[in-house]
């Protein structure tokens, strides 16, 4: 075949060489020789005539390209395979193409990209080990994919755009600019082409169905249909006087006999639906003339075949609008449809009820010798309705009236020149389009005979059209491009057939640019058995406008045929550009001819006002013609814009004095007013200002070696809105024996010959198993349904290439940080815009408690001793299991004396001194508490530390033993059986157990008093060390003198107004923070009875706090946000059962969640919602707040003011909608609920009595702004003194206890949380009648992740992506150089795994404006989570960066 874009022409190759030629190409286009062996055997051929050929741009030429890595393999041995049904529908390779897509990719250097790392199992063979650069140790196989990852990124990027901004927090996406340089229509004003006017002489019948009573009544014996079976033979031959008879029976039983009554059933203009087969074109056309005999409307519609099928539920949403409630079928096909369990045909997803007629003779009454059916086939009436499915998916009807009908077989008879008894070969679909305009309509106005080929048959024989052709000596035939492109590559040893009694062979889809490949080398093929090149007749229709044009033979007037090779860069911007110089990004497309007969055509600009293009200017063609079809069906609104545009001149002036029906088609008027397609609307696609066409993109896909990689050349294109823009996503079939590696190697040469030809980014590039895209009817790609599976995400690829770095150019500019504002501007600033410093208070301690009580209580060990004296017999402790029962308790003289106990065994079995640091090694009970007594009573430093989990000692236990080493402890107290653990063979597996240091077991010690009880020289001591890991991996140990210890209980005690006659219940770890102190300290000061319930526990049984809380009345509660989950999730459909056993709330004045973070809003309110039904009060779930350097800041909010009293049930008072792009900028802008960008945030709780907390900035330490968000400083009493930590790094951590502002109030020592938060004063009062200052945290400053210039808090992300796809259980971020990298937790099968890369990136795009640079899919439970419910994301980002995840996919966005 020729190179198109070169002058070939010129020197003419002899027939056999044209024919060995085109061989070859098929050959190599599926894959039966390699690219070398192509390209020797093509030289050779043509050796010869090489001089011959000039002009050729070198780099075109086979010896120039650099081979790609995969054109050196092998070719597979040739088997002998049914032949393949290569391509899809409606495109094949164009061989230009593929040479100019070879030379684009020479052109890049083999640039590696990281390829995408997937766990075995998903592994579909395992034929491939995960690719690892060399020279990389496997260890750090992550880390170097990221380093590639980041070296594909450095490269430079397309210029960038001019970005504009308006306020510093205002994100505004970038508007692309247009390009000054990009081409524009230069020509003059397009005018209307008229097409040569309906010959009128010749006498015709009136109507369809008076020309089909004519044949019917005279010429009986005439064949009109013949049908073949599977196997290439002719089963029946329909002849007129039968298709005149039977649709006469069938008009008669529709009217007359479908009900016992006689009454009509049907009126005339009912419309009725068709179901028939493909293979069926006899029945079918005896039902749709039937119907029109009948004055019945025919709704044509595909067979389902599932209850399920691709676009079912449209087609049914179409049969309810078109009011459709009786279907016509063969018996055949009714006994194959899906039946329900009564025998019925089921019903259909979305579709009507409908009854179902099957119209075989036999069902069928004789009409009575005089009756005559009453059809009016003429005017405007509605004679048909064909469906359409538009690019969203959504399924329309087009109605045709009897007059557009008429019309359009007239016009087609004389465009085709068909002349009575002629024969015509048709391979289309009878039910639709051109192949029920050409086969079942106007075939029967000119007598003529049509052969039907089904589908079935040309799958199994792609030569079987042809051989008709031959047998029928058939006059014309109607294909698509695919049975050109499939009889090709079925010929080789087919030498007797012959084309010569072809004078027409219309391509259907000649509008498609790609056609002209297939009709070239088809013709270059079969030229040498008969057939003339001007036999070949392109044709563009659409379903509006029925047919727009066709190329008439010369002996019919038409002009010689076209080609224009245009510049693919011009046609993006809508201008038409002939390209000489450029041959890679070139489309070559032919014409489709000259207008119909009684047509006008315009060309009219695609967006707004339907304004006339200029002559180099692509636009939509349009119609005016009385051959089109009138509307929508029942759709007035879309009707009126496609069926009656009315276009006009640049002056506005209208063209024409009827309206014109938009076609849908793309394209241009060429010399000889020839019309060109270049595209469809449907299949369009913008990015930024520039158009790409799906079907030119899916060629260039194509181009780059299918036949190894792509399973029958099974490719869809589409476009998906991100971030207010069309990105393009690729999918195509895998072919099973393609491996991972070759797979990969073929998505990232697609995506660079795409940004190569078109000048585009991919999006998204999937590939998906074979055979498992949704299929339109007649075996194509139903795209909308794959767009709609891939939004969705129940596309299930197994591979996936995200590209957002290169497409997304629209992003905001960085943020640039200001320069600094000094002190002072910044405290004058804030006055002049009436903010005031954002610092705020507890309530004074002096003024409520006489400080004697306080003196007293200063040492917890002396307060022990005063209740068990004083009230030996007090119970404080009750201790339960899983059971609900009580295991032990402690009433104040129990528990004094098990201290006094373990302060003996210390002492002497110990041999401990004064000030030595005690690990309590203990599960949650009450032996810890007096372990913690114990310490204290003889002058030890307790540490408590959580137990090594039995089942987990690997990971569990080095935290152990860091924790004792770092805190140096000179001996551990435990329980029996967590000394025999601590002792074990398989804890020498995790650490080594020799440097234990001495370890009492306390269950079962001898019954001794101590001679006193130690009590320290001043309160300033250090009472115990309380040791936490943080969020970020790092474990911090704090100090708490004795002071510090009571004034926190003191504080506690006055906020949650405990005393000795109250219960509260606690279901906390006890190990730190202020989960330890309400668990060990709380209970001895303030003598309340404390119902302790550890959160192990609830794994047994879930309902086990709540029902204690209602058991115990507890009017106080505390909690976790991991127990309140377990709650949430576990007893969500139990509350009828919980409430049937008696579990009341209604006591519970608060419960509170114990918490290092933001409050978890979504959480406590599912919470408060679910506990309703059990009385919990509307309000009473309130959050706290506490960190390393101080473990309770905020707690409960007391019930505020008069609220409280009324017992109003409002709005939460203390939630408040802040702007969540602000927020990047540490901004705090409040929004109204459900605004965009919105993020709901709820006050952390009360500021605790002798609290005073302030806001400073983060970098120059000076008070912040109540607008502003900065880092949360505070000063209080029952500050921890200090960090511990054994590497003497005190220095640096000294400014977090003893910081000071560096202007205001410079004298007080606050200490810094750590935590991002800010102040805002409320409208609610509290209890002194005071304004209440509510502070809210927002998160951790050691989380945040510094992207594009902003602070992003993980949380939030996190909260999108987890909306993302209901298979995402858990989700974690952060960030690695500065890529940002997502871990998600599939809660699913693996196979829907590679779903999720697409999803999270778009939402994280969508809602941050961040690219996501790896998506890491990991199996439930791999994201660490602690005691307290919070993740530990660096744990996770040390696992995955020493590739220790184990993830189930691993993707590289590039």
């Amino acid at each position: 075949m020729a190179d198109r874009g070169c002058p070939l022409e010129a020197a003419p190759l002899p027939a056999e060489v044209r024919e060995s030629l085109a061989e070859l190409e098929l050959e190599l286009s599926e894959g039966d020789i390699t690219q070398k062996g192509y390209e020797k055997k093509r030289a050779k051929l043509l050796a010869r005539y090489i001089p011959l050929i000039q002009g050729i741009d070198p780099s075109l030429q086979a010896e120039n390209r650099i081979p790609g890595p995969s054109q050196t393999t092998a070719a597979a041995p040739k088997q002998q395979k049914s032949r393949p049904t290569a391509s899809r529908d409606e495109r094949f390779r164009s061989d230009v193409h593929t040479e100019a897509v070879q030379a684009a990719l020479a052109k890049y250097k083999e640039r590696k990209m990281p390829m995408p790392s997937k766990r075995r199992s998903v592994l579909v063979h395992s034929s491939v080990e995960t690719y690892t650069p060399p020279g990389v140790p496997v260890n750090s196989r992550v880390s170097s994919k990221i380093q590639q990852l980041l070296n594909t990124l450095k490269r430079p990027k397309r210029p960038p755009l001019k970005e504009f901004f308006v306020d510093d927090f205002e994100e505004l996406l970038e508007v692309q600019q247009p390009d000054p340089n990009q081409p524009k229509p230069e020509g003059s004003e397009t005018s209307v082409l008229r097409g040569e006017p309906l010959t009128a002489g010749v006498p015709r019948p009136p109507s369809l169905l008076a020309t089909l009573q004519r044949w019917g009544t005279t010429q009986p014996k005439s064949p009109c249909l013949t049908a073949l079976d599977t196997t290439g033979k002719a089963v029946y031959t329909l002849t007129y006087g039968k298709l005149w008879s039977r649709s006469l029976k069938l008009a008669y039983t529709l009217l007359n006999k479908l009900t016992s009554k006689n009454e009509p059933l049907l009126k005339p203009g009912d419309r009725v639906a068709l179901v028939f087969p493909n293979s069926d074109p006899v029945m079918f056309m005896v039902a749709f003339y039937g119907c029109l005999l009948a004055e019945l409307v025919p709704v044509p519609i595909e067979v389902p075949l599932t209850r399920k099928d691709a676009g079912s539920q449209q087609v049914g949403f179409l049969l309810g609008s078109c009011g459709v409630f009786l279907a016509l079928t063969t018996d055949a096909c009714q006994k194959g449809l899906p039946k329900a369990q009564t025998g019925e045909v089921a019903a259909f997803k979305g579709w009507p009820p409908l009854s179902w007629l099957v119209i075989d003779g036999k069902h069928l009454a004789k009409p009575p010798k005089d009756w005559h059916p009453l059809a009016q086939d003429t005017g405007t009436g509605t004679a048909y309705i064909e469906y359409k499915t538009s690019k969203e998916g959504s399924t329309v009807g087009v109605t045709v009236s009897h007059a557009s009908l008429l019309a359009q077989c007239r016009a087609l008879t004389q465009a085709c020149g068909y002349s009575e008894a002629e024969t015509l070969t048709n391979v289309l679909d009878f039910k639709r389009d051109a192949g029920l305009w050409h086969g079942v309509l106007t075939s029967v106005m000119n007598r003529m005979h049509v052969v039907s080929v089904p589908y079935a048959l040309m799958k199994a024989n792609p030569l079987s059209w042809i051989q008709k052709v031959c047998f029928y000596k058939a006059r014309a035939a109607l294909v698509k491009s695919r049975d050109m492109h499939w009889s090709l590559l079925a010929q080789r040893g087919q030498r007797d057939v012959s084309l010569s009694s072809l004078r027409m062979l219309i391509v259907a889809d000649g509008a498609n640019p790609w056609s002209i490949s297939s009709c070239d080398a088809f013709l270059n093929v079969f030229q040498s058995r008969g057939l003339r090149p001007e036999v070949i007749c392109p044709c563009a229709s659409s379903p509006e406008a029925l047919t727009v044009a066709i190329r008439r033979p010369p002996d019919l007037g038409g002009p010689p045929p076209r080609k224009a090779v245009l510049s693919m860069n011009g046609l993006s911007y809508g201008v038409i550009r002939v390209d000489t110089e450029e041959k890679l990004s070139v489309l070559t497309v032919q014409d489709v001819g000259q207008v119909m007969p009684g047509a006008n055509v315009c060309v009219v600009k695609l967006e707004g006002t339907p304004y006339l293009c200029k002559t180099d200017e692509v636009g939509e063609i349009c119609v005016s013609s009385s051959a089109t079809g009138t509307a929508y069906y029942g759709l007035l609104g879309i009707t009126k814009n496609v069926f009656e545009a009315v276009p006009v001149t640049t002056g506005g002036a209208p063209i024409f004095d009827r309206p014109f029906t938009r076609t849908g088609l793309l394209g241009f008027i060429g010399p000889d007013n020839l019309v060109f397609i270049v595209g469809k609307l449907d299949g369009l696609m913008v990015t930024g200002v520039r158009r790409h066409n799906a079907d030119d993109v899916v060629a260039t896909a194509l181009a780059v070696e299918p036949m190894k990689f792509v399973y029958r050349g099974r490719i869809a294109v589409f476009s998906v809105t991100v971030l207010h823009d069309d990105r393009i996503v690729l999918v195509a079939e895998q072919r099973p024996d393609a491996s991972e590696e070759d797979s990969f190697q073929w998505m990232s040469r697609v995506l660079q010959a795409i940004d190569s030809i078109h000048q585009v980014g991919v999006y998204c590039l999937a590939l998906v198993p074979a055979n498992t895209l949704p299929k339109a009817p007649l075996g194509g790609i139903h795209i909308s349904e794959t767009k709609q599976r891939f939004l969705e995400g129940t596309l299930h690829p197994c591979n996936v290439l995200m590209c957002p770095h290169t497409c997304v150019t629209n992003l905001p500019k960085p943020r640039q940080k200001q320069p600094e504002v000094g002190p002072a501007s910044m405290i004058v600033g804030n006055l002049v815009a009436g903010k005031r410093i954002a610092q705020a208070s507890g309530r004074e301690l002096a003024h409520l408690e006489d400080s004697d009580q306080a003196r007293k209580f200063l040492f917890l060990a002396d307060v022990l001793q005063w209740r068990a004296h004083t009230t030996p017999d007090h119970p404080l402790f009750l201790l339960l299991n899983a059971k609900g029962t009580v295991t032990s308790t402690a009433t104040c003289v129990q528990l004094h004396k098990r201290a006094e106990r373990v302060a003996a065994a210390l002492m002497e079995k110990g041999r401990l001194s004064v000030g030595d640091h005690v690990a309590l090694v203990y599960p949650p009970g009450v032996d810890l508490i007096a372990a913690f007594y114990g310490c204290l009573y003889c002058g030890c430093v307790p540490v408590t530390v959580r137990p090594p989990h039995p089942q987990n000692l690997g990971t569990t236990l080095p935290t152990v033993k860091m924790i004792v080493e770092v805190s140096k402890s000179a001996c551990v107290l435990t329980t029996q059986a967590v000394t025999r653990l601590l002792r074990s063979k398989e804890a020498a597996a995790a650490v080594d157990i020799r440097t234990w240091p001495t370890i009492l077991d306390t269950d079962d010690i001898p019954k001794k008093k101590i001679a006193s009880v130690f009590r320290p020289p001043s309160p300033d001591v250090l009472a115990y060390l309380d040791f936490s890991v943080s969020t970020t991996g790092i474990l911090a140990g704090v100090k708490m003198s004795h002071a510090a210890t009571s004034a926190l209980c003191r504080s506690i005690k006055l906020q949650c107004e405990l005393y000795p006659s109250r219960q509260i219940a606690i279901c906390l770890d006890p190990y730190c923070g202020l989960g330890f102190a309400l668990w060990c300290l709380c209970s001895v000061y303030s003598g309340h009875q404390s119902v302790l319930v550890p959160p192990l526990e609830l794994e047994s049984n879930v309902s086990l706090w709540l029902s204690a809380v209602s058991q115990y009345k507890a009017r106080v509660t505390f909690c976790s946000y991991s127990v309140m989950e377990m709650c949430t999730k576990g007893l969500g459909a139990q509350t009828g059962v919980l409430r049937m056993k008696g579990v009341n709330l209604s006591c519970v004045r608060t419960c509170m969640v114990v918490a290092e973070e933001r409050p978890r809003i979504a959480l406590t309110q599912s919470f408060s919602k679910l506990f309703k039904d059990l009385g919990l009060p509307a309000r009473a779930v309130s959050t706290t707040f506490g960190c390393r350097v101080n473990v309770a800041i905020c707690l409960q909010p007391n019930r505020l003011g008069k609220l409280a009293e009324q017992g109003t049930a409002g709005p939460d008072p203390t939630t408040v909608y802040v702007d969540m792009r602000a927020l990047r900028h540490d901004r705090v802008r409040l929004v109204e609920r459900g605004s965009p960008h919105s993020l709901p945030l709820m006050e952390s709780g009360k500021i605790l009595p002798g609290v005073k907390v302030i806001i400073a900035h983060t970098e120059t330490k000076g008070p912040l702004g109540d607008s502003h968000l900065g880092e949360i400083w505070v000063s209080s009493p029952h500050n921890a003194t200090g960090y511990y930590t054994v590497y003497g790094e005190e220095a640096l951590h000294a400014d977090h206890f003893s910081a000071r502002l560096s202007f205001g109030d410079t004298q007080t020592i606050w200490a810094r949380t750590g935590y991002l938060g800010f102040l805002r004063r409320t409208e609610l009062t509290d209890a002194s009648g005071g304004r209440h200052d509510a502070l809210y945290v927002v998160g951790s400053l050691d989380e945040t992740l510094e992207l594009r210039g902003m602070r992003y808090h993980p949380i939030d992300i996190e909260t999108s992506v987890i909306r993302a796809h209901r298979s995402i259980a858990e989700c974690a971020v952060f960030t690695w150089t500065n890529l940002l990298v997502v871990v998600v937790e599939l809660d699913g099968l693996e196979q829907d795994a590679l779903d999720l890369v697409a999803l999270v990136t778009n939402v994280v795009l969508e809602e941050h404006y961040l690219v996501v640079g790896v998506v890491v899919i990991v199996d439930p439970g791999v994201i660490p989570i602690n005691s307290r419910g919070e993740k530990q994301r660096m744990h996770l980002r040390d696992g995955f960066l020493a590739d220790q995840l184990d993830p189930i996919y691993v993707a590289y966005n590039m």
